[in-house]
């Protein structure tokens, strides 16, 4: 047996476990092993002995030789010479009243060695490691820098038009087509040049997603999704936020600029609803967006479907109810950035690493920074939001490129983003 295992006295195998027998001899009465005379530590097997005399004994039990004194089987046994005849010192064990029978298995033993380990895990303080703490403070900078929780910007987007009306009557100019091209850095290790996140979209947006339903198309040529162009100039400016957030992030710059337009297409509506998510009240389902309210019905005003919308809003309603804190919000999003799977991804093993570097650290946060008794169960209900996310992006994708073909009014940046191509 270990050293370590030989340690573990309190809940070995010794027999010495409530130490009932120990407790009637008197407290300052000089304790004596009866099989070497050397002090004893307690009683171990039914006896009262020494470390070494227990360890021995449960060693020639094990063992399968058998022990025979080369002298004349009466050996005097004492501190001094007890490892010179261990067959005579086997019978000094035996004749005291040491019991065979209390030894445990190794299969026991060892299991009991595992007890008494996920015992002091227990016991002691979950922290975060030095890294864990970088990586919550790296995101939590980036999210500062580029995240303004007061909404201040969104006033200067166009009127949020929540009356019902007619192209005419609107007098909307059709959509510029503009592209917004995004500075994308490489590393130091990558000569330190710059890109462009590309996002090609054609000069005419509008004109790449025709609907082969002309019936369709005429019947929405008099009706303006009245809500869209504002929310088109906020989801452009919530993807340019999300754009400068993943910049400041070393993992991701670390990434070649194909795998940083792959993450960023697959992760942006899934950010976006976790950025809304801080503002959204649970007790009026209404976004609280600084000088801005939006309700339910502004989103169907912007042309999206019942269908999308309710499956979004309970989504919203079980996230905001785990009330988390802003580190977990910034992790959640970083774990939904470094998804391996996304369409486009050419280096999926450290991506994946990524993500398991950022899902511990939200994981051990937890432990470390909750209190809650039920706060075990956080963890998997952050990430069953994160899957439930995943699957209403596709969906949302396949309405916005409806909404386009009937309006052309949706972000020339957003339908880069929502684009098929890399």
């Amino acid at each position: 047996m270990s050293k370590e295992l030989e340690e573990l006295s309190p809940l070995d195998d010794s027999g010495h476990g409530d130490g009932s027998e120990e407790e009637t001899e008197e407290d300052d009465e000089p304790k004596i092993c009866q099989v070497c005379g050397d002090k004893s530590t307690g009683y171990h097997f039914n006896a009262m002995t020494c470390e070494g005399c227990k360890g021995f004994f449960r060693r020639a039990i094990k063992r399968p030789a058998q022990l025979c004194c080369p002298f004349q089987n009466a050996c005097v046994i004492t501190k001094s010479n007890r490892r010179q005849c261990q067959s005579c010192r086997l019978q000094k064990c035996l004749s005291i009243g040491m019991k065979r029978e209390l030894i445990m298995s190794d299969e026991a033993v060892e299991k009991r060695r595992m007890q008494i380990r996920r015992k002091r895990m227990q016991e002691e303080p979950v922290t975060l490691s030095p890294q864990q703490e970088t990586v919550i403070q790296e995101l939590l900078t980036a999210h500062h820098k580029t995240f303004d929780m007061t909404c201040t910007n969104f006033i200067q987007f166009r009127p949020l038009d929540r009356d019902q009306k007619s192209i005419s009557e609107h007098g909307l100019e059709p959509n510029s087509g503009r592209v917004f091209h995004v500075t994308m850095h490489k590393t130091p290790s990558e000569d330190a040049t710059q890109r462009n996140i590309s996002l090609s979209s054609p000069s005419s947006p509008s004109s790449s997603f025709q609907s082969p339903e002309n019936k369709e198309r005429k019947q929405h040529k008099s009706v303006i999704f009245t809500t869209l162009p504002h929310f088109a100039d906020l989801t452009t400016h919530m993807i340019k936020n999300i754009i400068n957030f993943s910049k400041m992030l070393a993992m991701f710059r670390a990434l070649i600029i194909e795998d940083q337009i792959a993450l960023l297409k697959g992760a942006t509506f899934e950010i976006i609803l976790i950025h809304f998510n801080m503002f959204f009240n649970e007790v009026t389902g209404i976004w609280e967006c600084g000088p801005l309210q939006y309700c339910l019905d502004d989103a169907m005003r912007a042309g999206f479907q019942r269908h999308l919308l309710d499956p979004m809003m309970n989504f919203h309603y079980a996230l905001r109810k785990l009330h988390l804190h802003e580190e977990e919000y910034v992790l959640m999003q970083a774990i939904s950035l470094f998804s391996p799977d996304r369409p486009g991804v050419t280096h999926h093993s450290m991506i994946d690493c990524n993500q398991e570097i950022v899902a511990l650290t939200l994981k051990t946060y937890i432990e470390a920074k909750r209190s809650e008794p039920n706060k075990h169960l956080l963890y998997p209900k952050i990430m069953e939001c994160l899957t439930e996310m995943r699957s209403m992006n596709e969906e949302y994708t396949k309405q916005l490129l409806k909404i386009q073909d009937i309006q052309p009014d949706v972000s020339p940046l957003l339908l880069e983003i929502i684009s098929k191509d890399i």
